[in-house]
């Protein structure tokens, strides 16, 4: 069963008097439980690939279904939905709120689900603080950790809602060696449990070991699968 389809799907970014072509007609089959790299140089459509999977952006043209539901026929709140209880992203530029410590950044999507007691969600989001090694930073708040320190947080938060598919924009960028191999062995745990799909886009040789599957993008297009 695919999770994820996409099926000529184009992207185009006005740019005064230009069009920036980001995607040039991309089709895209992830089945379930998979576990897919996708590689390319800067600037070849890898994030914007991400952000159109996890309804962050939207397609010019072309169909993009998740979980066999197609996006385009749905309403704001319904794509809303999609992106609360089935999809974790990790983002690049980690997207914490300054204002919450590193507990309640983690815990905050697990308040918007509104199905979990307090004393629940609290559980659910000191078990992945701690899974993401951050306990003794588990009350300062993100202008009080380093950036390896925020990445770990926003794997966190990705992970603590046990979502269906996991989008990860650089998973590992601003992580030691031995975080980075203890974060991928966390995630490999959903994907072994839970059949948890994981989308990475990464240039990380470590993380492609993880990989069973391999797309390479380059100026919009798929070049290569594997």
């Amino acid at each position: 069963m695919n999770i994820i389809e996409l099926k000529n799907v184009i992207k185009d970014y006005p740019l005064g008097e230009t069009t920036v072509h980001a995607l040039r007609g991309i089709d895209l089959a992830v089945e379930k439980g998979n576990l897919l790299s996708i590689m390319g140089p800067s600037g070849s459509g890898k994030t914007t690939l991400l952000n159109i999977i996890g309804c962050i952006d939207f397609a010019t043209t072309g169909t993009i279904a998740v979980g066999g539901t197609e996006i385009h026929e749905l309403k704001d709140s319904a794509i809303t939905d999609i992106r609360l209880h089935k999809i974790g992203f990790i983002f690049q530029t980690f997207n914490l709120i300054p204002v919450l410590n590193a507990t309640e950044n983690v815990e905050f999507p697990l308040l918007l689900m509104k199905k979990y007691s307090k004393t629940e969600v609290r559980k659910k989001a000191l078990e992945l603080i701690d899974k993401v090694g951050l306990t003794e930073y588990s009350h300062h708040r993100p202008a009080e950790l380093s950036g390896g320190q925020r990445q770990r947080v926003a794997i966190a938060r990705a992970l603590v809602t046990n979502p269906d598919i996991v989008l990860a924009d650089e998973p590992t960028a601003n992580l030691d060696s031995v975080t980075g191999a203890q974060i991928l062995e966390t995630m490999m745990e959903m994907n072994r449990v839970s059949q948890t799909t994981f989308i990475f886009s990464t240039h990380d040789e470590h993380v492609l070991k993880y990989a069973r599957a391999v797309v390479k993008i380059r100026d919009g297009l798929i070049v290569k699968e594997g």
